[in-house]
């Protein structure tokens, strides 16, 4: 079982690397390729609308196949994304490549997701979602040395390399998904639809709540290099590019020692502690100082807050909502958490082009806000729907 949850680990590294492989290379990207700044947000809107695609699929998906083959397609998938990327030469390649690498990240993620809700602890869960913390963090660092020793194109043909091999590492462990494989195929085939599970009660609160947290981490995904270049002048671009990886570092750093303390706390108070450390992070941020250090250092602590919110959420599903529904209820929320991701950094990009792109911190105050008040609300409708069936 220990080198199942290894791979699983490992898997989510895989999901990670390409996540802000395009904020920390986009000043570059943007420069050569001659467009506005706001056009990265509908680059990163088409692939998170394909996860959303991909995500609202894949409850039926889970039911025809099992975890491990969603796994061995979505990162084909994501492969192809990214070495299309880096062959990309022209503004419309992207939209064109953005499809598989979009379509590789919703259904693996979901499914993954829901395996581990059900099969394992909030502790596991959490160290699942540090990894994808890892893997994200990795990819600016190699955008930041493909921009100082190459081109951005370089950027997306390593992190594919990378992803080629954690394919084989995933090929080659196909024997170890065997012992919950029948358990897991049960709880699969009891699972209720995407249109039951709305009426159950809680969950079109935490759908919304989970929008607005992905809304403020995508733009932190996005925009941060950005802020930084527009902000804090006198940066180098590789520089810029690495700052990329502070939300994910944060992220990391969260996730890590949520892993460590979650079992003990539970899911609902590692949200709340979550959510107070992500807005004194953004008091960081909003501070006027001119040095980028207190910034810096704000959006790490941004990332640390938020770095128990998703998991939390995601082990919740099976125990707010019941084994049953878990399935239809975690795809519901990976498309609720990518039309965040989709929307929301779009409509930032056009909000920084009129306004600045110091509204930034205030930004992500406001889905900090929701976030925190929708689920309050979510967990009060359980108690009330509980009630009502007893």
């Amino acid at each position: 079982m220990g080198f199942l949850i290894a791979v699983i680990y490992l898997i989510f590294v895989s999901l990670g690397l390409p996540d802000s492989l395009l904020g920390s290379g986009w000043p570059a990207m943007q420069a050569e390729l001659g467009v506005p700044s706001s056009y990265a947000g509908y680059i990163s809107m088409t692939i998170s609308f394909m996860t959303i695609i991909s995500a609202l699929l894949s409850p039926r998906i889970m039911k025809k196949l099992q975890t491990k083959w969603i796994v061995i397609l979505s990162i084909l998938l994501t492969i192809l994304g990214l070495v299309g990327f880096s062959v990309s030469g022209a503004y419309w390649m992207f939209f064109v490549f953005a499809v598989p690498y979009g379509l590789g990240a919703g259904a693996i993620d979901a499914s993954i997701n829901n395996y581990v809700a059900n099969h394992f602890s909030g502790s596991v869960m959490n160290f699942l979602h540090c990894f994808y913390g890892v893997g994200a963090v990795i990819s600016p660092i190699i955008m930041g040395l493909a921009l100082k020793v190459a081109r951005w194109n370089e950027g997306y043909r390593w992190t594919a390399c990378i992803q080629t091999g954690i394919l084989l590492v995933c090929i080659l462990s196909l024997p170890l998904w065997k012992k919950n494989e029948q358990q897991n195929t049960e709880i699969l085939s009891e699972s209720t639809g995407i249109r039951e599970v709305t009426k159950v009660p809680g969950v079109i609160p935490t759908l919304i709540a989970f929008f607005a947290y992905c809304a403020g981490e995508a733009t932190c995904f996005l925009w941060t290099p950005s802020y930084f270049a527009i902000e804090k002048q006198g940066l180098r671009a590789e520089q810029i590019a690495s700052f990329g990886s502070l939300i994910f570092g944060g992220l990391m750093l969260g996730r890590l020692i949520s892993g460590f303390v979650s079992d003990k706390l539970g899911d609902r108070v590692l949200i709340r502690i979550g959510i107070a450390v992500e807005l004194a992070g953004i008091v960081m941020v909003m501070l006027p100082i001119p040095h980028y250090l207190v910034s810096a250092i704000g959006f790490v602590v941004i990332g640390t807050g938020m770095g128990p919110v998703y998991p939390a959420i995601q082990h919740m599903a099976p125990e707010n909502f019941g084994k049953r529904n878990s399935a239809a209820v975690i795809g519901l929320q990976m498309a609720s958490a990518y039309a965040g991701s989709t929307f929301m950094p779009m409509l930032f990009g056009n909000l920084q082009q009129w306004l600045g792109i110091g509204i930034m911190p205030y930004y992500l105050l406001l889905f900090a806000l929701l976030n925190f008040g929708l689920l309050e609300y979510s967990y009060k409708a359980i108690k009330i729907g509980e009630a009502q069936i007893r």
